[in-house]
């Protein structure tokens, strides 16, 4: 008992010593010193603000507020293509940094396949994307978008994939397998893939979430669709995206944005989804809405007319 008590009244000493040394330093502070003390150690509101700090330096380093933002031309900063292919497949969160390229992931990997082993027989030089399929929202796990196009196929399977890129990639006619749904509306694409890079796992779930509340401020919900896509190139940019809207001649072109905040979110809304007027500053690049199969025979024309005349591509 002796024992115990003794290290009691030991342990009660020190605290006690310890208490007078720091109120001691308290008393010796200036106000404008003791207030940044309080304020580092419990935050502005009276709550500890060690995540607010955090939040500031990820935002910092990999946000809306780090330093290589703005600092590079945005204008070319894409490979020119014709066609866009967006395949749903799972959440944003679990995509693994390759998910094209993923055995766990095995319909956007065979898709990915008939993009690199046909790439000679496509005619249209098309791209390949993920985006979220969630039940309930109209896209689920296997639909496949094009665009410009603004056709829809549902129920894309390991089983199908090989009929799917014969009958619509190489010889761009509908799907023998499937139903061809018109796609209407506006689709705003925003990259997200946090496991790729981080300045878009940071910037782009905030962007989607601004989009969301603005589109349903505007009363646009069954008019703009905001979805969480893969990699599409230019880290750097971030947040990026890539609107895909109808102009006032109901032709669809995609135009691709960078360095897109959250402040920016409403003029995108209003000017380019509503009056068709690009923003310069974001702008990046412009898929042009041909179709599928009038590419096919611009191209083919193009090389009918130049085997009359004598020369070659």
């Amino acid at each position: 008992m002796r024992i115990a008590h003794s290290g009691s009244s030991l342990l009660c000493g020190a605290q006690q010593l310890l208490f007078l040394t720091f109120s001691s330093k308290l008393q010796k502070l200036r106000p404008h010193s003791l207030q940044t003390l309080v304020f580092a150690m419990a935050g502005p509101d009276g709550n500890h603000s060690v995540s607010d700090n955090a939040e500031a330096a990820e935002d910092a380093k990999f946000g809306f507020t780090r330093s290589e933002m703005y600092t590079k031309p945005l204008s070319g900063t894409v490979d020119p293509y014709d066609r866009h292919v967006f395949l749903c497949w799972g959440r944003h969160e679990n995509w693994p940094s390759r998910v094209e390229d993923s055995d766990s992931d095995l319909l956007p990997m065979l898709l990915s396949v008939i993009f690199q082993t046909r790439k000679h027989d496509i005619k249209v030089k098309t791209r390949l994307t993920i985006c979220e399929g969630l039940e309930g929202t109209g896209f689920a796990d296997g639909d496949v978008l094009i665009f410009p196009d603004m056709v829809k196929y549902r129920g894309l399977t390991e089983s199908t994939v090989d009929n799917f890129g014969e009958d619509v990639l190489v010889n761009g006619n509908p799907w023998s397998s499937g139903e061809r749904e018109p796609l209407t509306g506006s689709y705003v694409f925003v990259c997200a893939h946090a496991n790729r890079d981080r300045r878009c796992g940071v910037c782009g779930p905030v962007l989607i979430e601004k989009f969301e509340k603005e589109i349903e401020h505007r009363g646009l919900k069954d008019q703009v669709f905001v979805k969480a896509c893969s990699h599409i190139g230019g880290h750097k940019y971030a947040g990026n995206l890539i609107i895909f809207s109808p102009d006032s001649e109901g032709k669809v072109a995609g135009h691709w944005y960078g360095y897109v905040t959250p402040d920016d979110v409403s003029e995108l809304l209003d000017l380019h989804i509503g009056k068709g007027e690009i923003i310069q500053r974001l702008w990046r690049f412009v898929c042009l809405c041909f179709g599928v199969l009038s590419l096919i025979t611009m191209t083919n024309e193009m090389y009918t007319r130049r085997l009359a005349l004598g020369s070659d591509f």
